[in-house]
């Protein structure tokens, strides 16, 4: 992975793990569920984001590498890699 994008992901993570501790301090304090409800999907969000920068990471190096290496092998192993991770981003 890119060091930019391992930075940005790691700082990233590291405020999401903020959040989903501060959603649990607002279950355990009963808060208003739609309250617990919008930061689940802030986090929902953000973790969305996260997923999407490694997925390009991933094609930009890793399927990009495959390709002008030249083995058939080797991209057909990373084409079938993107369409089953791809195939769970649609449900």
């Amino acid at each position: 992975m890119d060091a930019t994008t391992r930075a940005r992901c790691r700082t990233r993570l590291r405020r999401i793990e903020g959040q989903v501790r501060g959603i649990a301090r607002m279950v355990e304090e009963d808060r208003y569920c739609i309250d617990v409800i919008t930061q689940v999907q802030a986090v929902t969000a953000a973790l969305r984001r996260v997923e999407e920068a490694v997925l390009a990471d991933h094609v930009a190096h890793c399927v990009e590498g495959a390709i002008a290496g030249g083995n058939a092998a080797e991209q057909q192993r990373k084409v079938g890699e993107l369409m089953r991770i791809l195939g769970h981003f649609k449900g």
